[in-house]
């Protein structure tokens, strides 16, 4: 029996930041993540980018909940970098190409 590992995982949710929603004919299966940066940051956008991420990476659902995270940290006077954790690898997706 092969165990997944968190570079397994890592490998799973680089390929679903890098594949824009309806990229696949007939899926909605994919990222949006130009729409999130450009929201207010309380506007509940990321627990939505958080609950498509788990729908379209169905092993992230096999996981608890904190293995997953998706947070700002500041950046000089006016800019929050978005960052996304998952087992594995750590994604800047302020810096991430659009």
């Amino acid at each position: 029996m092969k165990t997944i590992t968190g570079e397994d995982i890592a490998g799973m949710v680089e390929h679903w930041l890098s594949t824009p929603v309806n990229g696949y004919l007939g899926s909605g299966y994919g990222q949006d993540l130009p729409s999130l940066l450009q929201r207010p940051h309380a506007d509940g956008a990321a627990d939505g980018f958080m609950r498509k991420m788990r729908e379209d990476v169905l092993i992230l659902t096999a996981l608890p909940e904190d293995v997953v995270s998706l947070y700002g940290t500041p950046s000089g006077i006016d800019r929050l970098d978005i960052v996304l954790e998952v087992p594995g690898k750590t994604y800047n997706l302020s810096e991430a190409d659009q």
